[in-house]
């Protein structure tokens, strides 16, 4: 197969993503809460592939016609920030006013952030909370605590997208990534886990979905404390 057609086929791979955000909003649209996280897992996971086959692959020299990074973004606002902000608006989790607060600054500081140039830093980890609004949604969904604490998960973490924060990216950020990327993949396996089961999980599903959620979104911030070794 010519590089072309590689470079091609991951652009493909990469747009697949907007026919599984599609299908995770008509779950939401019924109130299919695990169904419609099965198809965010199923987004999150090619979101997780694609990156490391364009840079094997280089699409922006062999595919230039396709922007990978723009179709990428477009899929990761509706699959990390959008769907997730309507079912948690949705659901049974935020009481009335505290539901609007919650989808209007998810929504208006997640694009923002979006938009920002200076997003990642110079060690591919993220600059500022990067939006995970389906990791930190799905957890609540199973863990499915008081509001008042939802709610101030949701403003601190808008909050520290636009911070001097670190947040590390499971696959790109190097130091630390031979715990960071098993974590991360348990992540994901408990979150199909709990999604297939329509959240009704039982407390070592929950507990591991706590504990890796805390390293994931604390790792980075340990990474500026803890000097690294030379």
């Amino acid at each position: 197969m010519t590089p072309q057609r590689s470079a091609l086929l991951v652009h493909l791979l990469t747009a697949t993503g907007a026919v599984f955000a599609m299908l995770a909003m008509l779950a939401a649209a019924q109130d299919q809460w695990g169904l419609m996280y099965v198809w965010l897992v199923v987004a999150f996971a090619v979101d997780g592939f694609d990156g490391p086959l364009a840079r094997k692959y280089e699409v922006k020299t062999n595919s230039p016609r396709y922007d990978g990074v723009l179709m990428d973004l477009i899929i990761d606002y509706l699959t990390y920030v959008f769907i997730p902000a309507f079912a948690l608006f949705e659901s049974d989790l935020l009481e009335g006013w505290t539901g609007w607060i919650a989808i209007i600054v998810i929504t208006f500081g997640s694009v923002l952030y979006f938009a920002d140039t200076g997003m990642k830093t110079k060690d591919n980890s993220f600059a500022g909370f990067p939006g995970c609004w389906n990791m930190m949604v799905v957890v609540m969904f199973a863990l499915e605590p008081n509001f008042w604490i939802i709610l101030a998960i949701v403003v601190l973490l808008t909050v520290a997208m636009f911070l001097p924060l670190k947040f590390v990216h499971p696959v790109r950020t190097e130091r630390w990534r031979p715990l960071t990327l098993p974590l991360a993949l348990l992540w994901t396996l408990l979150a199909i886990r709990a999604a297939w089961v329509d959240f009704d999980t039982g407390v070592w599903v929950n507990w591991g979905l706590a504990l890796t959620s805390i390293y994931l979104v604390l790792a980075g911030i340990l990474q500026q404390v803890i000097p690294a070794r030379r």
